[in-house]
């Protein structure tokens, strides 16, 4: 199962295996956040009530986002994101309509080097057209990487090459999951953080925000998405005015803890196995992080 991972608190014996997680996102996306879906929902379970609308400023593959509009957690989601491939799978499903149509284009797709080649040289006339090359892409390229300098898959997973990720049954099956709770999802290509400070007044929204990492000296937004400059400080500050509650995660680095103490904010360090047993943490941020140190169930 892809992101497959096992997710441990810092300092607590329980670990919860998030292999479990529906898998509701079309996309392989660097930076998932698979293995946080049973934080999102102890932190959204632990509210005094469930919020009127639920926003990620960075959607990206929008795990986060699909599971709390798919488990109810909020009244409504609303999915941000600029960059334009990524934006036109978001657009067609959740705006247009078009999810049928996807999902039954990928199944049909009879995948080649060739095909491939000929599929991505073409001019999308549509924003249909666009969500599949972006599909497309995402699925047969290393990591999923859709920024500029990307390429298709030599090796891939068992010698699979480009069909290492290409699930075209399972990506219908996501696709129209979707499609089927589009209603309770809005979604909006613009900048995240002027949409943060939009929402800013509403009391009972949430936001949770996971940026491109490229606070601190990391250059690995950089190297993943098109759109990864991020003015972190405006950031830091805009949603410090926010109504609502917020939780953040980023990248443990010293520049952000230093904007988390800036703003009194609480930080909490968290770990994550991943299923080659390579560890790797996290930073949460948010005003109250108390839930976090709480045992988690499951």
């Amino acid at each position: 199962m892809e992101q497959a991972a096992l997710f441990s608190h810092m300092g607590l014996n329980k670990v919860v295996n998030v292999a479990s997680v529906p898998q509701r996102s079309p996309f392989r996306y660097p930076g998932g956040k698979t293995w946080l879906v049973p934080r999102i929902r102890q932190w959204l379970a632990g509210r005094s009530g469930r919020p009127s609308e639920f926003i990620e400023p960075f959607a990206g593959g929008g795990i986060v986002s699909l599971t709390v509009a798919a488990e109810k957690l909020a009244k409504h989601v609303t999915m941000v994101e600029l960059d334009s491939q990524v934006a036109a799978v978001w657009q067609a499903i959740i705006e247009h309509g078009e999810g049928a149509w996807l999902a039954e284009k990928i199944v049909c797709f009879k995948l080649t080097h060739d095909t491939l080649k000929e599929a991505l040289s073409k001019k999308a006339s549509s924003v249909r057209e666009s969500a599949f090359q972006t599909i497309l892409k995402n699925r047969t390229y290393r990591g999923g990487i859709l920024a500029p300098g990307s390429a298709p898959l030599k090796h891939g997973e068992n010698g699979k090459g480009i069909s290492s990720r290409w699930y075209p049954e399972t990506l219908k099956k996501r696709i129209l999951g979707i499609d089927a709770m589009r209603e309770r999802i809005t979604f909006i290509k613009d900048d995240g953080v002027e949409v943060i400070r939009r929402n800013a007044h509403k009391r009972h929204a949430a936001f949770f925000i996971d940026p491109p990492y490229t606070a601190g000296g990391k250059r690995a937004g950089s190297r993943l998405y098109a759109h990864f400059e991020v003015n972190h400080e405006e950031l830091f500050r805009v949603i410090s005015e926010a109504a609502g509650d917020f939780l953040m995660t980023y990248d443990d680095a010293g520049d952000v803890r230093e904007l988390a103490e800036k703003y009194n904010f609480d930080t909490e360090l968290v770990s994550m196995k991943n299923t080659h047993h390579a560890e790797m943490t996290e930073l949460l941020i948010g005003r109250d992080l108390s839930w976090v140190r709480a045992k988690v169930e499951g």
